[in-house]
């Protein structure tokens, strides 16, 4: 599976929050396998959306939709519990 460029603005909240290496770990890790039960991949509510998310860590969550069968784009990077 492969990441589209991540925007800048989502790097900078990365980058205030120390999340960058957080990041870059799941992001390996999601392209290899974007069903790794570490990463507790999920379709958000609606479903009709097509949104989906996987774990950074246990605090935030990467929003992202699919682009195509194999690319995907980040659209977020948030705090879950807000």
């Amino acid at each position: 599976m492969k990441i589209a460029p991540i925007h800048q603005e989502i790097r900078h909240y990365l980058e205030e929050r120390n999340l960058e290496k957080k990041f870059e770990k799941q992001s390996r890790l999601f392209q290899q396998n974007y069903f790794h039960p570490s990463l507790e991949t999920e379709l958000l509510e609606p479903r009709k959306m097509r949104i989906w998310s996987f774990r950074v860590d246990r605090k935030y969550r990467a929003i992202f939709v699919f682009l195509g069968k194999d690319t995907v784009e980040i659209i977020d990077v948030n705090n879950h519990y807000k």
